[in-house]
């Protein structure tokens, strides 16, 4: 079964990252490629994806048969998405364990929702 771990920031995480000094960085990142090898390895990680800041967002919309932008994100939050993983798992435990390997878990900004197909019977 399939589950996107979403994972989220906000002021208060960020103020945290950017105190961190450049090996502490790198250490983080290196425990998220940790977390990719062993996902990549038990065949449950489909993709993973850190996302760009929300400032870098482009909001699209349809009038009147025209395609229309906008800068900035959707709406105002104070958390916003910061990064996905699509994981292929034998059940939602497993999905919520990995999912607590994230250190945002520790921030209670990590989401486990399961994916849904396009197939029509299952809407």
């Amino acid at each position: 079964m399939k589950y996107v771990v979403l994972i989220y920031s906000n002021a208060e995480s960020r103020k945290l990252w950017e105190q961190f000094s450049e090996a502490e960085r790198g250490a983080g990142l290196a425990h998220y490629a940790r977390i990719d090898a062993e996902l990549a390895a038990s065949g449950e990680l489909v993709a993973s994806q850190a996302l760009a800041e929300p400032a870098t967002t482009t909001r699209v919309r349809v009038e009147g048969g025209r395609t229309l932008t906008t800068d900035g994100p959707f709406a105002e939050a104070k958390e916003h998405l910061a990064g996905i993983y699509l994981l292929d798992v034998a059940s939602a435990e497993r999905a919520i364990e990995i999912a607590g390997k994230m250190p945002e878990a520790a921030m209670g900004l990590v989401e486990v929702r399961p994916a849904r197909s396009l197939d029509l019977a299952q809407w």
